[in-house]
């Protein structure tokens, strides 16, 4: 058996908070003096940590006004990102069959830990995922490769026993810096060939297509 663990991105990569980060970045542009950004502008940055969020969608090298704009983007995501997410089709049933595999899961995000958490609660998933390094757990977000490597230590595996799963080039960077294999989901708005420009082992267009990818790479369960 290749891998022992799977570890997943969240946003596009499980599910879909957009319409939760849109209202959460608008507000905290609005908040500093910017124009609302419209949302495909947004949905870009979908990925990025919520200080490159800013100074991606504003050309702001301001470190203060970073921070701020974190500060207003959790205010607002506080009130309304559970609600406006939604885990993608399949994305409980392919959680289940890896733990029926008797294989680890994990996710790491730059979305915040109790985020996830909440998300998981409300949709019963709690018990599917292993170990969450959400972006207050590390120092460095993604592509650092700081969440994955904390993730492997603690379940005690080598690189070689580990596949992450991600929807964008920040994804494929940090599985290439922490040297594990990763597959790349179109789910997000990173193309197939942008994401096969990185490392991969494939790249697939659903959750359930992922299943089969990775089980073609040499029956891994």
């Amino acid at each position: 058996m290749k891998y022992q663990a799977v570890i997943f991105d969240f946003d596009y990569t499980l599910g879909d908070a957009t319409e939760g980060i849109v209202a959460s970045a608008n507000y905290g542009l609005e908040k500093l003096g910017h124009t609302l950004r419209q949302r495909e502008e947004i949905r870009k940055t979908i990925g990025l940590s919520l200080k490159e969020t800013y100074r991606t969608l504003t050309n702001d090298t301001s470190e203060e006004a970073a921070a701020m704009f974190e500060t207003y983007f959790r205010e607002k995501a506080d009130m309304v990102m559970t609600a406006h997410t939604e885990l993608f089709p399949g994305a409980l049933e392919l959680l289940g069959y890896l733990k029926d595999q008797k294989l680890r899961t994990g996710i790491v995000t730059t979305k915040y830990h109790y985020r996830i958490d909440a998300i998981l609660d409300k949709y019963h998933g709690a018990d599917y995922i292993d170990m969450i390094v959400g972006g207050e757990d590390v120092k460095n977000p993604k592509p650092d490769p700081e969440g994955l490597l904390l993730v492997m230590e603690s379940f005690k595996l080598s690189r070689e026993q580990a596949l992450y799963v991600g929807d964008s080039i920040v994804d494929a960077k940090a599985a290439e810096a922490a040297g594990v294999d990763f597959v790349g989901v179109t789910t997000g708005t990173t193309t197939k060939e942008e994401l096969e420009k990185y490392p991969c082992v494939g790249v697939c267009g659903s959750l359930d297509e992922l299943r089969k990818i990775v089980v073609h790479l040499g029956n891994v369960w």
